[in-house]
């Protein structure tokens, strides 16, 4: 784990920092019953009008399945190596199973290959093992946090990101997230214990616009440089500014709430990530 600079020996490596990808097994080999094609839409939907703009191109990828519901219950499974996966900014673990099952889960941070981890009730609250909350000690740090009981893991899940379980409460959990947000959960979600992978992840420089290109990114125009026919922010003599920052749509940004009032899991968010 770790960053390595480059030498300026061309205009793209004058200010690149690349992962070292020290935690990654060797000469892995992608397990192929884990993986499916991913088609590119090129921001067209199926009638083939662009409905997000600035996305085409980039390099073919393919998918790997991941098991963020952790539902093999009771068997144990040894990780057999850890993985690069381009789908996403964590590093992911191949398992095995004793019963000869694989599957591939996101790697926590610290898992080794070689290391024994189990899911289900009344399993050792130990890197990589997932278990309800109503059983997961309170202080521990976990990841890959179930929203609804048997669903699957929905929310931290990126690259070097942690909760942490606050508190329990009948049948609900505190969950501070790594945002600040306070959060009720059911205890009977499942969650898995540890912080993912790749924490340096934050650090990485691509160091040209090319290195955009590749992961599918096209240049993004400035509102402040458009026609006010495409966009609130545009027209003007010379270098306007473009007055109040608003998306193509008119709605405020840098500040403006637009959380709906009235969603529901406004019920569950204790203290927000916006502190007054």
């Amino acid at each position: 784990m770790g960053i390595r600079k480059f030498k300026p020996v061309t205009p793209g490596t004058r200010f690149k920092a690349a992962n070292t990808y020290e935690e990654l097994t060797p000469k892995y080999e992608v397990e192929k019953s884990l993986v499916v094609s991913l088609k590119n839409s090129g921001g067209r939907n199926n009638t083939g009008k662009m409905t997000m703009r600035y996305i085409g191109g980039g390099h073919r990828k393919m998918y790997r399945l991941i098991d963020f519901k952790r539902n093999k219950h009771g068997i144990e499974g040894t990780v057999d190596s850890i993985q690069y996966d381009p789908n996403r900014t964590s590093f992911i673990a191949l398992v095995v199973y004793t019963d000869g099952e694989k599957r591939y889960i996101l790697a926590p941070k610290g898992l080794e290959v070689g290391t024994k981890i189990i899911s289900g009730t009344g399993v050792a609250p130990e890197v990589g093992n997932a278990l309800p909350m109503s059983e997961i000690p309170l202080g521990t740090t976990i990841h890959n946090i179930e929203l609804h009981p048997g669903k699957g893991g929905q929310i931290v899940r990126s690259a070097g990101s942690a909760a942490q379980l606050l508190n329990r409460d009948g049948k609900h959990a505190v969950v501070r997230l790594a945002s600040g947000e306070t959060r009720i959960v059911l205890a009977s979600c499942y969650a898995t214990v540890g912080q993912v992978s790749n924490p340096d992840h934050m650090n990485e420089r691509k160091g040209k616009a090319g290195a955009n290109r590749w992961i599918g990114r096209r240049p993004r125009t400035r509102p402040v440089a458009m026609n006010p026919v495409d966009h609130p922010m545009g027209g003007g003599e010379g270098r306007a500014s473009g007055g109040h920052p608003r998306s193509r749509k008119g709605l405020k940004a840098k500040g403006y709430k637009t959380r709906t009032p009235k969603k529901y899991s406004n019920n569950f968010i204790i203290e927000s990530r916006k502190k007054k």
